[in-house]
């Protein structure tokens, strides 16, 4: 099978019949093999009843549904699994991702040798104070932490050569980091396509400034699991040692100057524990100790997983 074409979606009952009939009507034109996997997100319009007449009228049309709404990375990462295409695609329901721009996204990946290709909406119709200015901030933010230089990470539309979505886990709201976990997992040929965006035609955004926020905080745990997952002591020991060591060598400072105070009998010196300053050096000394603790329980933790010797192989000679 040449492509499968991933759709997650909520509440869409309106847009999925034209979406269906694009994506049909562009295979045809390119003659590619495919199937198109609807997974509906807890749907609580008809949007799961028109999959099903969808799917009697083309069979490459085929669904999943979600018993309740779980969030688009697990619409996602349900559908990487069950995929058989050799590009993958992935787009948006809501007809603001074009089906034109599947031919040319295969293209990359196939001829040019693309791990993975993201859609860049260069030109958008969404409102400038809810979604592109804080969508721009966002990128420029993750873009600085990843080393990624993509201009759009959280566009719907992209391309993926099969083994990327094979080796990949998409949980929680990482959607939006999916270039960040395959370069985690080393696929590093990371390439970009201004793409059409085009406005809503039916329903409501489902953007909220929740995602916003709970984006940053998915962004610090991506960046922690890809440099510290299979070692975390590396940095809660590093943290733990360095505030021991500042609390040690302020108490060292406070003993040494009160005993140089009493060599030279200088009158009026202050004990040790009278000193606000010790008790920031011994809270700084019980803070590393526990931060030890904490990279020690999850080395512990890390090293009984299930996955601790897990490793992504490209090739084998045997």
């Amino acid at each position: 099978m040449d492509i499968s074409v991933i759709v997650p979606l909520l509440n869409e009952a309106e847009s999925l019949p034209e979406l269906a009939a694009w994506i049909e009507r562009v295979m045809d034109e390119n003659q590619f093999t495919y199937e198109v996997i609807m997974v509906d997100d807890g749907s609580t319009d008809e949007s799961w009843s028109v999959i099903q007449e969808l799917h009697v009228k083309n069979s490459a049309i085929k669904g999943i549904r979600f018993r309740r709404n779980y969030g688009k990375s697990a619409a996602l990462n349900t559908a990487f699994e069950a995929c058989e295409g050799n590009v993958v695609i992935t787009m948006d329901a809501d007809l603001q991702d074009s089906p034109d721009e599947i031919p040319e996204l295969y293209r990359m990946i196939k001829e040019d040798g693309f791990d993975l290709v993201s859609g860049w909406k260069k030109v958008r119709y969404d409102s400038k104070l809810a979604k592109n200015i804080p969508s721009k901030f966002f990128n420029w933010t993750t873009r600085r932490m990843s080393g990624i230089m993509l201009h759009d990470f959280n566009c719907g539309l992209k391309a993926y050569k099969k083994d990327v979505v094979k080796s990949i886990e998409v949980y929680s709201e990482m959607h939006r980091y999916i270039p960040v976990i395959a370069k985690w997992a080393g696929f590093s040929n990371i390439g970009e396509k201004v793409v059409i965006h085009q406005k809503r035609k039916h329903g409501v955004s489902k953007f909220g400034w929740n995602r916003f926020i709970n984006g940053y905080l998915d962004l610090l745990t991506v960046n922690f699991m890809s440099k510290f997952g299979k070692k975390p002591m590396h940095l809660f020991g590093s943290l733990g040692t360095l505030s021991f060591l500042i609390g040690i060598i302020i108490t060292i400072i406070l003993i040494a100057q009160k005993l140089y105070r009493m060599s030279h009998h200088v009158a009026g010196f202050r004990q040790v524990t009278d000193q606000p300053l010790f008790y920031l050096a011994l809270l700084a000394m019980v803070f590393g100790l526990m931060l030890f603790l904490a990279g020690f329980l999850a080395e512990l933790i890390a090293r009984n997983g299930s996955d601790r010797n897990k490793y992504l192989i490209s090739d084998r000679i045997v």
